[in-house]
């Protein structure tokens, strides 16, 4: 494997799709026969192409050996450069300057609509496209869509729809991991009843509360009202919502299920409330997505034995799969990208990079035997079976006003509803003035 160019905007970690499966070796990538690239392959011979992306540290050097394969694979060379947290801070200058990179993989769906309309984006070639309907269902070509246009393709994935517990505390309180959202509330009551807090509620983060919210609407409004009011065409006042926010207020209207009540919960910021259920062992459940297993491995808890996850709750007919993920664009012409694109959307490169830790691919041919442990295959495999009834992290696809500010909009509201849950009414008729503001 080559030596790569690195540029690095910041220093930390990304925290977003850490992964599950610690300290698992990472095996060699594969990719061909580096010495003797097809002949097709050799119109890349010393092609140069740069690659943006987020990823640091474990992320970026499981990334280099996908990209090293298809270094092996076609002889083009492979620039990358680490964005840090803030890609739209590290790309807008390079934009505007005229040296964008060949490709820079985006954290939001909505990054993609926001370039389109700079005419930033190249739109995917033909090769590509026949990756992606190969490859993956309508909804996520739709993601990577401006005004019906395919731009990106979903490279990676966070599983958002699971509950970690730390399985002593199961065992004292003599229950299981439920599967109804009726059995939870029961659990979390059996869980108090033994002295143990059911809930760490990382309050004080607002995203999480958004991924609650997501999970119990996904399951009881069902894909089609998801997917409506991710774009605002059915409102907040709708009793969809209602539905939702009153089985979410079966949790926040009982101060014994949280640690520390609703003061204790909007207090306490992700990934502290991991540490509450591994490390202090004060609670037994957090609900958060796959990368809770970097905290807990780092509170000392060994992930499938202390730390284990069960898919979160069917709280209507839908069994909930809600994903984060990375979207790669091209934002410049060239056959490099076009074809660095092609091969991240394929079933080769997902697999290549589904056999190292920390890697979760939305890729439907994706074998979920190729993952490197029982985790990730069994996260895998939730993927797959749920087709087209999967879907995006709603509040990545609205404006940043509603669905990612902190102290503002969704966050803020779904905040103080955890505080007070009686007035379910109240705080959908907020919700929706927020979100006419932020639609606009």
């Amino acid at each position: 494997m080559r030596i790569y160019k690195v540029v690095t905007m910041t220093a930390g970690l990304a925290l977003a799709a850490t992964a599950c499966g610690g300290g698992e070796a990472a095996p060699p990538a594969t990719g061909g026969d580096s010495a003797a690239p097809s002949q097709a392959a050799k119109e890349l011979q010393g092609v140069k192409i740069e690659v943006a992306a987020k990823w640091t540290g474990e992320e970026q050097k499981n990334f280099e050996q996908v990209l090293a394969a298809f270094e092996a694979k076609t002889g083009a060379e492979v620039t990358y450069a680490s964005t840090g947290e803030d890609t739209g801070a590290y790309l807008g200058p390079r934009i505007q300057g005229g040296n964008p990179p060949d490709i820079a993989i985006l954290p939001q769906p909505g990054l993609v609509q926001q370039y389109a309309d700079q005419n930033a984006l190249k739109p995917l070639g033909a090769d590509v496209l026949t990756q992606v309907d190969q490859n993956y269902t309508p909804y996520w070509k739709e993601l990577g869509s401006a005004d019906g246009k395919p731009y990106g393709v979903l490279v990676k994935a966070a599983h958002k729809s699971l509950i970690w517990y730390r399985s002593a505390a199961f065992e004292n309180a003599g229950v299981q991991p439920p599967k109804t959202w009726d059995d939870l509330i029961k659990a979390a009551q059996s869980i108090a009843d033994s002295g143990t807090a059911p809930f760490a509620l990382c309050g004080a983060s607002g995203w999480t509360l958004t991924d609650l919210f997501e999970n119990v609407y996904l399951s009881t409004a069902g894909p089609e009202n998801y997917t409506k009011l991710s774009k605002h065409e059915i409102p907040w006042t709708d009793p969809t919502v209602a539905e939702a926010l009153k089985k979410i207020a079966q949790i926040a209207g009982k101060k014994d299920l949280m640690l520390g009540g609703s003061n204790g919960a909007l207090q306490t910021d992700f990934p502290t409330c991991v540490t509450q259920v591994y490390g202090q062992d004060k609670a037994a459940m957090v609900i958060e997505a796959d990368f809770v297993a970097a905290s807990a491995g780092e509170a000392g808890a060994k992930v499938g034995e202390e730390a284990k996850i069960f898919p979160f709750p069917k709280a209507g007919d839908t069994d909930p799969v809600v994903l984060g993920g990375d979207i790669a664009v091209a934002l410049k012409d060239g056959k490099g990208a076009m074809a660095l694109l092609a091969f991240l959307a394929s079933k080769e490169g997902g697999e290549i990079w589904a056999k190292l830790p920390g890697y979760l691919s939305p890729n439907r041919n994706v074998s979920p035997d190729i993952y490197p442990s029982d985790m990730t295959r069994q996260l895998a495999q939730t993927i797959v079976s749920a087709g087209e009834a999967v879907r995006y992290d709603m509040s990545d696809l609205a404006p940043s006003a509603f669905g990612g500010t902190d102290g503002k909009g969704q966050w803020k509201l779904l905040q103080d509803f955890v505080r007070d849950p009686s007035d379910v009414k109240g705080i959908q008729g907020k919700l929706e003035a927020e979100a006419k503001k932020a639609w606009k």
